[in-house]
């Protein structure tokens, strides 16, 4: 509040005039016993806060050239704000584009997130940002368009670019992870933003602003936020790091509404009096290929039609982007998938599509194969996770791999933060083109989920999917020993006599050596080392033919759950991480490989009988166009099964997670979770399966049941 006291911080300066008041607080680098600096001439002034600003950089600050090249953090959209708003502080999310800026003196550059060098869009950000003065450093903010509200506008800041007037765009800047020589990324968010306050204060800019936090509960800010027509809320959590490159659960996003970006893959003819357009044909990438979204028609002005439609024509198409049929295909005009719409819509339907979509403008700051459907992760979740302490060693090995991201990626740098003695060939070498992640990328994942891994690798024979050329070159499937692998054991030729060795990963370090011997995916067996006769799991693989929506999927694979149930069975799921789903039954150790296998192809042959128009027993992409194939050839002896938590080598890098039951309808696909997006999936780990173990079962009543009768060879 104001008071009597007031007075301009222009004219005053508490720590000058009033220095018994600042309370000695023990700062990083003993600053407070510091001895003040010496009064001095108007030109000695600028190198003795120069050297006052270094020796009093934060803890975990680090000197540092200034990197050409920077990533930023990237925000995890959740459902609600966290409970403990004390360890949170709260922005507005801008309704603009994502900038940094890298200042070296007169060298100012403008980048997206992206890496899009936008400096010539914006001359009069870069003419400020020049009269500032600033330290080197590297700048991390949004730049924006205001309403006559004065409310963040997209389709203003769109309209800025598009008519070379953009001296209305203004530039609002919340990080700081390079300054004056020192690497801050490391440094806790709050001492980064008090160094950053700092320095844009100094020069106070009309069109460069330090965005300020709110010290309200989140749910108010996001109450208000929405009130007034704001996207909605981004909450950091205030001891978190510069998490390069990667999306962060330390970094949250609240939105007020459905909104993001989607894929244009075509268009309609307008109607009546309308002019350019009637609709916008969406997407979103889902297992590597574009999957229709539904259209937008509103939020369109004359001149957006226009320009849009003029933008359209440049791309245009002779066949469709999409994987499937639209339902619309006859009355659509097909474009290359490059343009970029972001759409607000008030939900999905059970069908993927948008509803009731409102156009806000054309993205040029984002790659069109890198936008999937959002979904908002449970703060609950992430919150109840961070407690655990059942989870403290993958806690560690988590923040082991973001310090790894957060480093330089040149050879020296890598090779100190992996194991010892440890060297990755070609780290940048790019594994899926779609998405640009590279090989050292695949290594930190499996780096990453390592401890969730483990467990359903333990004492299993296990094959390879090998990629040296990434995934788009010829892959190799390896299952037996060829070379050794550090962590991986090479089992006793007894097993399998008619071939060399199997493997068994037996250590966390063999995920990481066989992924730089470019291995993509680990396949396991159906039985363990210790009794190989007679397999402990069943599992059906649910594969979908040409034609099968994402909805038919999952109504398939609950089908599949209940008749299991019907038998007495207890199943359990997980994502493939391609197309479709598996349902994983756990045995007690008491058939051989030929019993379970025909036991399991009676029970899919029953599914196919009972649902000829679903279900198909026979393979081959010509037998199950628009049916499913259940395949229960994965339990044949030396039959695989892609394991839990491995890499696929498709494009995307989908991950197969282990997952609910009831979290079947809220898949968007088989693909959701990728070695992109995996964090999102950390804070549930292995807890949908907790109960697998105890779960094996007879299934001699079962057999029963379906009127199955097992060989009397084929019972111990």
């Amino acid at each position: 509040e104001k008071d009597e006291y007031v007075r301009p911080a222009s004219e005053f300066s508490v720590v000058d005039e009033m220095p018994d008041s600042v309370a000695k607080l023990g700062m990083p680098d003993d600053v407070s016993s510091a001895p003040a600096p010496p009064t001095a001439p108007a030109t000695a002034k600028k190198p003795a806060s120069r050297a006052a600003s270094k020796s009093s950089m934060p803890q975990g600050a680090k000197k540092s050239t200034l990197p050409e090249s920077l990533s930023p953090p990237l925000a995890t959209l959740v459902d609600t704000p966290p409970e403990k708003d004390e360890d949170w502080l709260y922005e507005i999310k801008f309704d603009g584009y994502r900038i940094l800026a890298r200042i070296d003196g007169k060298d100012i550059r403008l980048i997206t997130r992206n890496g899009n060098d936008w400096t010539h869009r914006l001359p009069h950000l870069v003419a400020e940002l020049k009269k500032m003065k600033l330290a080197p450093c590297w700048l991390d903010g949004e730049i924006v368009v205001a309403d006559d509200k004065g409310v963040p506008d997209f389709q203003a800041l769109q309209n800025a670019f598009d008519s070379a007037k953009t001296k209305g765009i203004v530039y609002y800047v919340f990080d700081l992870p390079y300054c004056d020589g020192y690497d801050l990324r490391l440094v806790p968010l709050l001492d980064r933003r008090t160094r950053l306050q700092q320095a844009l204060t100094k020069q106070p800019s009309e069109y460069v602003h330090f965005s300020d936090t709110f010290p309200v509960s989140g749910r108010d800010l996001v109450a208000s936020a929405c009130h007034i027509g704001l996207e909605g809320v981004i909450g950091k959590r205030k001891n978190s790091h510069y998490a390069v490159g990667r999306r962060t659960a330390d970094w949250i996003k609240l939105k007020c509404g459905h909104r993001q970006e989607f894929v244009i893959g075509g268009y309609t003819d307008p109607q009546g009096s309308r002019q350019g357009i009637g609709s916008l044909l969406l997407g979103v990438h889902e297992n590597g290929a574009l999957r229709y979204a539904g259209n937008v028609g509103s939020g369109f002005s004359d001149k957006t039609l226009k320009e849009v439609k003029k933008q359209l024509d440049a791309v245009a198409a002779d066949k469709s982007p999409f994987a499937a049929s639209t339902g619309i295909d006859r009355k659509a005009h097909w474009v290359r998938p490059m343009l970029l719409a972001e759409v607000s819509f008030s939900e999905w339907t059970k069908g993927g599509h948008v509803r009731q979509g409102v156009f806000h403008g054309l993205r040029g700051d984002k790659k069109a194969d890198a936008i999937t459907r959002e979904e908002a992760v449970s703060t609950r979740s992430i919150e109840s996770r961070r407690k655990s302490p059942s989870t403290s060693k993958f806690a560690a090995a988590k923040k082991t791999a973001q310090s790894e991201r957060t480093a330089s990626a040149d050879n020296a740098s890598l090779h100190s933060r992996l194991p010892a003695g440890m060297k990755v060939s070609h780290p940048d070498r790019v594994v899926d083109p779609s998405t640009g992640l590279t090989k050292v990328d695949v290594i930190r994942y499996y780096a990453l989920v390592a401890p969730l891994m483990l467990p359903h690798l333990k004492g299993r024979p296990v094959s390879l999917v090998r990629a040296p050329n990434g995934i788009k070159g010829q892959l190799f499937f390896q299952k037996h020993m060829e070379d050794p692998f550090d962590g991986i054991n090479e089992l006793d030729r007894s097993l399998d006599p008619e071939h060399p060795s199997l493997m068994e990963v037996a250590k966390p370090i063999g995920l990481l050596t066989a992924a730089q011997m470019n291995v993509i995916e680990f396949h396991t067996w159906n039985a363990v080392k210790t009794a190989i006769a007679t397999p402990d799991r069943m599992t059906f693989d649910l594969d979908p033919g040409e034609g099968i929506e994402w909805p038919v999927m999952q109504e398939s694979t609950l089908l599949m759950r209940a008749f299991l149930e019907q038998l007495g069975l207890r199943s359990f799921c997980k994502t493939s991480g391609g197309k479709g789903l598996h349902v994983v039954v756990p045995l007690k150790r008491r058939y051989d490989w030929d019993t379970i296998k025909d036991f399991s192809k009676a029970i899919v042959e029953h599914m196919a009988d009972t649902l000829p128009m679903r279900f198909v027993v026979k393979s081959g992409p010509k037998n199950r166009v628009g049916k499913i194939f259940i395949d229960y050839l994965r339990n044949g002896f030396g039959a695989t099964t892609v394991c839990a938590w491995s890499v696929r080598s498709r494009p995307g890098l989908g991950v197969s997670v282990p997952i609910e039951w009831d979290e079947v309808n809220k898949l968007h696909s088989s693909a959701q979770w990728t070695v992109a997006n995996i964090h999102t999936r950390l804070d549930q780990g292995n807890a949908p399966w907790s109960d697998y173990d105890k779960s094996a079962q007879n299934v001699t009543e079962a057999m029963k049941r379906l009127g199955f009768k097992p060989p009397k060879t084929g019972s111990k």
